[in-house]
């Protein structure tokens, strides 16, 4: 990313607009008005409030590549998210701006004040289009369909006849619905499928003694994340290597925002135990009016009993918090289980904006309907993709 005075502070087309680019550790980094924007903004995104950003930043991203892109309106912070420049776009030599996401972010909308989305992307825009004279676009993952923050990108694209294009679009389970908890599992999964996961429920409680827990404080949280670790890490995860304990910085990262979600209340686990033991655990990231079931973890030498199901079961009683509207599922389109219960949907883009004056804007018309015409083939192949951007 450019280092120049001007890609650190840019001012907007809007008086009183300005952008501030700083990294992890910058004593300029407003915590109390970050963790006020997060209140108030217009869709929730745990993954980047300061909670879990500064340790994903500093489990993932040590170097100083990475910005934190705040944008005040005079004194007040109304937006903020984390850029970084790059020179690879999937394997092709583009340079371009692109949202800083993690393997285990599963939300890329930046934190925008409510009825400030208009002002916040152009302010963005502008900064980009002067921070490097080489970037073609800038690159959004992982931003929701819905809610307000997409409708004012597309009106800023519109705004100045800037290219654009979803270059990706994916649908994941949701949870929303105004349906008891008893009623949506019913109308959700059929009769058989009811009966049998009855059937399995009592075979379980025949090996001993189940217990189901909620707990929302942080008692107790770093021996909870030793237990879902050790279960995660213990099945298939943790054979292929990519559990959360297969790598330090993975591990760092989780316990560290889990202490910091459980601290500030933030964090609902379930766990399922068996005399004891936990066998299906589930941490819950709690971002009114929204809620994003972050990690789930069950123990596999108990899998002919559906333990990972069962818990589910008792998660639906989301459905009953007058707080609550919705619950992001976090997982991949297609996912096998959490879709014979979760019937909704989520759609997730990821959205490239053209940059720079008329000849940079032409070769980024002209790369992104060349992009758009793979869209078809990316769609095949999108939870991969999805992995390599995350990583990026």
């Amino acid at each position: 990313m450019a280092s120049s005075a001007r890609s650190a502070h840019a001012d907007s087309h809007d008086t009183g607009i300005r952008v501030a680019l700083l990294r992890r550790g910058d004593p300029d980094l407003p915590a109390a008005r970050w963790d006020q924007l997060a209140q108030g903004s217009a869709l929730p995104n745990p993954f980047f409030e300061r909670w879990a950003l500064l340790p994903a930043l500093g489990a993932f991203a040590p170097g100083d590549s990475v910005r934190i892109a705040c944008i005040y309106e005079a004194d007040r912070l109304i937006g903020l998210l984390p850029v970084v420049h790059s020179g690879d776009y999937y394997g092709y030599p583009v340079p371009h701006y692109r949202t800083w996401l993690h393997a285990n972010a599963f939300c890329g909308a930046p934190l925008v004040l409510q009825g400030r989305e208009d002002a916040f992307w152009q302010a963005l825009l502008d900064w980009a289009d002067a921070a490097s004279a080489s970037a073609l676009f800038l690159h959004l993952a992982g931003l929701p369909e819905d809610g307000p923050l997409y409708a004012a990108l597309a009106r800023a694209a519109d705004r100045h006849n800037r290219p654009s294009a979803v270059v990706m679009r994916e649908e994941r389970a949701l949870l929303s619905s105004d349906l008891a908890p008893a009623a949506y599992f019913d109308q959700s999964m059929s009769g058989k499928k009811r009966k049998e996961l009855r059937r399995q429920a009592r075979r379980l409680g025949e090996e001993g003694t189940l217990h189901f827990s909620r707990e929302t404080d942080e008692r107790s949280i770093s021996q909870w994340s030793d237990q879902f670790l050790a279960l995660e890490k213990k099945g298939w995860k943790g054979d292929e290597g990519s559990a959360l304990a297969s790598a330090p910085e993975t591990e760092r990262f989780f316990r560290e925002a889990m202490k910091n979600a459980a601290g500030l209340g933030r964090l609902e686990r379930l766990t399922l135990t068996l005399d004891g033991a936990p066998i299906a655990m589930l941490a819950n990231l709690v971002a009114a009016p929204g809620v994003f079931s972050f990690k789930t973890a069950y123990d596999e030498a108990y899998a002919r009993f559906s333990p990972g199901v069962l818990l589910q079961r008792e998660n639906l009683d989301l459905l009953e918090r007058s707080d609550i509207e919705w619950c992001d599922s976090c997982a991949s389109e297609g996912h096998p289980m959490i879709e014979r219960i979760w019937r909704e949907k989520r759609t997730i883009l990821r959205v490239s904006i053209g940059l720079g004056g008329m000849l940079r804007r032409q070769a980024a018309r002209a790369f992104l309907a060349a992009e758009t015409r793979q869209f078809p083939r990316k769609l095949e192949t999108g939870s991969r993709s999805a992995a390599l951007e995350r990583t990026s």
